[in-house]
């Protein structure tokens, strides 16, 4: 899977971490609110955004929104100001 960073241009998906699918906030406090947080995502099938980390690259992290059941890449954009 090739991923076009902002910065550095397309790249091997192996230069990136996924960190998961945008959700929102993160809990503030209270362990069943974090819990579903962390375990109760839905992994739908069809276009998903999804936190990816450059990390052998320029270390940005970018909202990635690509088809689960193809990995066909509709977008990739710079996570700034997005939710975590």
């Amino acid at each position: 899977m090739i991923i076009d960073c902002p910065h550095c241009g397309a790249r091997d998906s192996s230069e990136f971490f996924l960190r998961g699918e945008v959700t929102g906030d993160r809990p503030v406090d209270g362990v069943p609110e974090f819990a579903e947080y962390v375990y109760g995502r839905e992994n739908p099938a069809g276009l998903t955004a999804e936190h990816w980390h450059h990390g052998a690259g320029c270390r940005s992290w970018l909202v990635v929104t690509r088809d689960t059941r193809t990995h066909a890449i509709a977008s990739v954009a710079l996570a700034q100001g997005r939710s975590r």
